[in-house]
């Protein structure tokens, strides 16, 4: 690839659509590294994979699928680490919150993500696309490769799932209701 693709990917790619990616990847992941991590690793897969881009989907779409299934994947792997005994890993918890972290946890983003992470992927993928990046109901069905009216469906029953764990107290503090 030479220096002129590479200037196009960056302007017509990357810059418009770097924000969508990594907003996908912290609330589905719910750590900064991790979706810094995970945004750098989808833009390269994509300047990797620009050749095969044939636009039958908007660029937007053809972004965010491969983040869905690169976050997916990386969901997949934690899953399976954690599953297997430490000494098995050779991996040691390094993390260390930074200040943006910390600020960007405030109480509402708190309630979100814990009732995010309630929710089965399914639900938690098809509620980022659409509820918080507000994807059209296509572009959610492009990108999870599902038809539009399985995205409706079970759009309709993650919102449900998701508002019986958010609830208001006297003073209009937003709560995540753990007994549900």
């Amino acid at each position: 690839m030479n220096e002129k693709q590479k200037e196009s990917f960056i302007r017509d790619v990357y810059h418009p659509y770097h924000q969508d990616v990594y907003h996908y990847c912290l609330y589905f992941v719910n750590n900064v590294e991790d979706a810094q991590d995970l945004t750098q690793d989808i833009f390269v897969k994509a300047l990797k994979s620009i050749s095969t881009f044939k636009g039958d989907s908007s660029v937007r779409t053809w972004i965010m699928s491969i983040a869905k299934n690169t976050t997916v994947d990386f969901y997949r792997k934690k899953k399976i680490r954690r599953l297997l005994p430490f000494k098995w890993t050779n991996e040691k918890s390094t993390f260390v919150p930074s200040p943006e972290f910390n600020v960007e946890r405030n109480v509402d983003w708190k309630v979100i993500q814990e009732a995010l992470n309630s929710l089965k992927n399914d639900y938690r993928q098809v509620i980022i696309l659409r509820g918080l990046k507000e994807f059209s109901t296509k572009e959610t069905a492009e990108i999870l490769g599902w038809s539009e009216s399985k995205v409706k469906v079970n759009y309709h029953r993650a919102l449900k799932k998701i508002s019986s764990y958010i609830s208001t107290d006297e003073e209009g503090v937003v709560m995540y209701d753990k007994s549900k």
